[in-house]
């Protein structure tokens, strides 16, 4: 199922931390840093057009249970409209694990850049810049099937 995106409080969140548009990893690390309650989500996104199949990326959801919303910081730099994406989570993290994370992952590494942050071996997905094990595998696969979907139900749209 498809949570959700709240295009308000993301454009809010994205201007606030002066998003970038190459940098979705680090845009939902800042979002996470400032938005009481956030968690920090790694997966892909679906969409109609190139590049034709999904695209890693990083965001934030908020909320409770049945109310859990997707914000992401990226959404203005997308140039897509909101009500065709869809998102794919593959790890999710509470900010205080992010924390934990990146400091250690700065600490171990400090030449490499923290973020995204692999998944637990063994890895399963190898991707452009992320790394993980079923959980990615799977979310991968169930974005490939939507891009695939939508390329066939959309095909002006290619």
């Amino acid at each position: 199922m498809n949570k959700l995106l709240d295009e308000t409080l993301s454009i809010k969140i994205a201007e606030s931390i002066n998003s970038r548009a190459s940098t979705p990893f680090d845009n939902a690390y800042k979002a996470a840093l400032c938005t009481e309650g956030a968690r920090y989500i790694q997966g892909f996104l679906a969409f109609a057009g190139k590049p034709y199949r999904p695209i890693e990326h990083g965001w934030i959801e908020v909320g409770e249970a049945s109310d859990v919303r997707i914000v992401d910081p990226t959404l203005p730099h997308l140039n897509k409209n909101p009500q065709e994406l869809w998102y794919f989570a593959a790890q999710r993290l509470t900010v205080k694990k992010l924390k934990a994370i990146i400091e250690e992952s700065k600490e171990d590494y400090p030449e490499d850049d923290p973020l995204p942050i692999y998944g637990d071996p063994p890895y399963e997905y190898y991707g452009d810049v992320m790394l993980g094990g079923q959980d990615y595998l799977a979310a991968y696969q169930a974005a490939e099937t939507k891009c695939r979907e939508i390329s066939e139900l959309n095909p002006e749209s290619n």
